[in-house]
């Protein structure tokens, strides 16, 4: 569903250039549900904004659904986003109308679009847990109410791919959970690809891959073990499992190179400005500081 080669996004503001991406590889799988995460500045909305099709890189290459975002037009690129994706908002002001009831405010996009289809927006109010909720207006749902109204908007044009940023950072642990369960199942019943960007790490509880960004760049991936079905789990045996369940693998990029996480190379006295051996050791890449031998390193 997304391929990103080498990306790059470089914001001009008056005579400074910020590069907010600096040659992001990722590759995400039709039907797959997963999350990024990173710092503030890391570039994770950065690369949401243009999975959306709110902002165009500036170099590199990105597919989406075998569109190239880098060289689409301007009258493709409504269309990708009226039809392709659909986008959640942490603010869920910029996703709803106050004055409309919530099945009103998942109406609006289809007659937008042409394509009314009252029976279908009752169906996704009902998917996201509000059937009984859909004649009541805005004021009269709770936070974690309009965000799930806010998920069905994003789903009334029928999207292949759902992008949500920041979707549970408004609300309480609870409910983040259930908004959480929401995304996994429309996943899986929908066959639709989502992706979350998040600075929380236990959203690596309830999706199969967890991208982390670091300046810009691709730096490791979160896997689920395959031995580990949380769905068979209660929430205690869940947090008793979470340790093995996951496995932490650091991403080479299409050159050979790595990224190593800070405290590790505290963890050996490599300073920032530094330099590290690297030798081949017995089937292993060993980073050696510049004032240790090999010997005393072993």
């Amino acid at each position: 569903m997304i391929r990103c080669e080498n990306l790059v996004k470089i914001y001009k503001v008056a005579d400074l250039e910020v590069v907010a991406l600096q040659g992001l590889d990722l590759v995400v799988e039709t039907g797959e549900l997963m999350a990024i995460i990173g710092n503030s500045g890391s570039g994770k909305s950065t690369l949401l904004n243009m999975l959306g099709g709110l902002d165009r890189p500036s170099a590199g290459k990105l597919l989406v659904d075998d569109k190239d975002l880098l060289q689409i037009s301007d009258k493709e690129l409504v269309k990708y986003k009226r039809e392709t994706v659909g986008f959640v908002w942490q603010n869920n002001a910029r996703n709803l109308i106050p004055y409309l009831t919530a099945l009103q405010n998942v109406e609006l996009p289809m007659l937008l679009k042409g394509n009314a289809q009252r029976d279908y927006a009752k169906s996704l109010l009902e998917m996201v847990g509000l059937g009984q909720r859909m004649k009541n207006r805005l004021d009269q749902l709770s936070g974690g109410e309009q965000q799930r109204v806010a998920i069905a908007i994003a789903l009334s044009n029928q999207p292949r791919m759902l992008l949500a940023d920041e979707p549970t950072g408004s609300v309480d642990t609870r409910t983040a959970g259930v908004i959480l369960d929401i995304f996994r199942e429309l996943n899986r019943s929908l066959d639709l690809t989502v992706v979350i960007v998040t600075h929380d790490m236990l959203l690596a509880k309830k999706v199969d891959r967890v991208v982390a960004i670091r300046d810009g760049k691709t730096s490791s991936e979160i896997l689920r073990r395959k031995a580990y079905d949380f769905d068979e789990l209660d929430e205690s045996a869940q947090d008793d499992n979470d340790e093995n369940s996951h496995v932490e693998l650091q991403v080479l990029d299409s050159a050979g190179r790595l990224q190593i996480p800070r405290e590790y190379l505290e963890a050996i006295g490599v300073q920032a400005d530094n330099k590290v051996r690297v030798e081949l050791d017995n089937g292993r890449i060993v980073l050696i500081p510049p004032n240790e031998t090999t010997a005393a390193k072993k």
